[in-house]
């Protein structure tokens, strides 16, 4: 006797409106094109009035922007872009995406230097995108080559340096960017990227507006501000992985038997550490070392690791516990800004020049 199904009547058709609904839904974003940060906002008392979690509906949202046909999203006017690097992963990316809306893009390598005037003077951008080593020294020698009109942008990890570099060698358009993901991804989507405005910002509104249709969100602040920020968040994350992996490896830990009685926080950390050790170390190495402030946070927090590790190593219960509720009452002032869904809009600062449309 075939088992009854726990599909009912009711919920399909709960199911068959929803569809229509989401269909409807992609339909009006092809044409009206609104924001995620608009998409997302103000929502909070509705969802919460009726039991749904942020995230599911952060989840739709996405998704419907994701499924936008392609042809509503094509009406740009075509750019002329240069990237140099665009070669490497980061710059494959851009030019990837890009071209895909219909912008000219050309590449420079190391090696096309003696077609710089061909590849740089006629181009409306050029982006720089190469390793944090050489970003200031490509800088230099490429504004050489640049009309006063081109606009000149860099993707580094670190902002103060390329944007002074950008501002002292060009006397045109500059502007920094600071992509908070990986080259891995397959489109700009719910992807974080950090604008540092330098000169002309005006100049940059298309790239900014073409970031935010693809589903990007924009948070400005200065270079100063960015990259004080960075330390914690990209320099100290990169090495608290990186020392995890090291310590993997060496101790040879059987990471697919551990999976197997993981808890999700476990296995989500393993993935992140996976993620990376999929890298090019150059990068992960260059992210670490970039800055003096860089290199002495990380050195406090391998002081604050061997401080730990050595009451561990003294069974010092009440020196952990003392140290535990130290901290604990430090992430108990932040717990309400921590616990509550993130306003991109508020992340933006009040830093926010006026001729940026973000």
């Amino acid at each position: 006797m075939p088992l009854k199904s726990s599909y009912s009547d009711e919920l399909k058709k709960t199911d068959q409106s929803l569809i229509a609904l989401l269909r409807d839904r992609i339909s009006l974003l092809a044409s009206e094109q609104p924001s995620l940060d608009e998409q997302l906002a103000d929502v909070a008392p509705l969802l919460a009035q009726a039991g749904i979690p942020v995230s599911v509906w952060a989840g739709v949202v996405k998704s419907c922007h994701a499924n936008i046909p392609k042809s509503a999203t094509n009406h740009v006017i075509p750019r002329q872009i240069t990237i140099i690097g665009g070669h490497g992963r980061m710059g494959r990316l851009f030019k990837e995406q890009l071209s895909l809306v219909g912008h000219n893009v050309s590449v420079l390598e190391h090696d096309d230097w003696a077609y710089a005037e061909q590849l740089l003077s006629q181009a409306e951008l050029v982006l720089v995108s190469v390793p944090i080593e050489y970003t200031v020294d490509v800088i230099k020698r490429a504004a050489k080559y640049l009309a006063p009109t081109t606009a000149l942008c860099d993707i580094t990890s670190i902002k103060t340096q390329p944007t002074q570099a950008m501002l002292e060698h060009h006397c045109g358009p500059v502007m920094g960017l600071h992509p908070m993901f990986g080259p891995n991804i397959k489109s700009f989507l719910g992807q974080k990227v950090v604008v540092c405005p330098g000169r002309n910002d005006e100049s940059f509104q298309w790239l900014l507006d073409f970031l935010k249709s693809q589903g990007g969100e924009l948070i400005v602040c200065t270079p100063e501000e960015h990259d004080q920020m960075m330390v914690i968040i990209q320099a100290t994350q990169h090495f608290c992985r990186f020392s995890l992996g090291v310590f993997l490896a060496q101790a040879r830990v059987d990471i697919e038997q551990s999976l197997t009685m993981s808890t999700p926080n476990y296995r989500q950390e393993i993935d992140i550490v996976k993620r990376l050790f999929s890298q090019n170390p150059n990068l992960c190495v260059d992210i670490m070392l970039a800055t003096e402030e860089r290199r002495n946070a990380i050195s406090f927090l391998a002081n604050t690791y061997s401080r730990l590790a050595r009451l561990v190593a003294r069974k010092d219960r009440d020196g952990l516990i003392k140290e535990f509720e130290n901290a604990q009452s430090f992430f108990e002032e932040k717990i309400n800004t921590f616990i509550q869904p993130l306003n991109t809009t508020a992340l933006q600062r009040d830093f926010k020049p006026q001729n940026i449309s973000i």
